[in-house]
């Protein structure tokens, strides 16, 4: 399970490359689909938000699974 903690964040570089932008405590990350969608990392205390970490893991999954499906 992805912890909360902020600096375990790098799985976004990993899966989604360098945050296209940062502001503030905000790290927006590109992810690969038609419409462009973003993720949102907010540090909050060094925390990440719940629901935030639930959209990071859903969009790996997804990733993972048309990743599977290419080959």
């Amino acid at each position: 399970m992805l912890s909360r903690q902020f600096k375990t964040f790098p799985v976004c570089v990993y899966y989604f490359g360098q945050a296209c932008k940062k502001k503030g405590s905000h790290h927006i990350y590109r992810t690969p689909w038609k419409g462009d969608p973003r993720i949102n990392i907010q540090n909050h205390k060094g925390r990440a938000k719940a629901y935030q970490v639930k959209q990071v893991l859903l969009a790996i999954e997804r990733i993972e699974v048309e990743h599977a499906t290419e080959k």
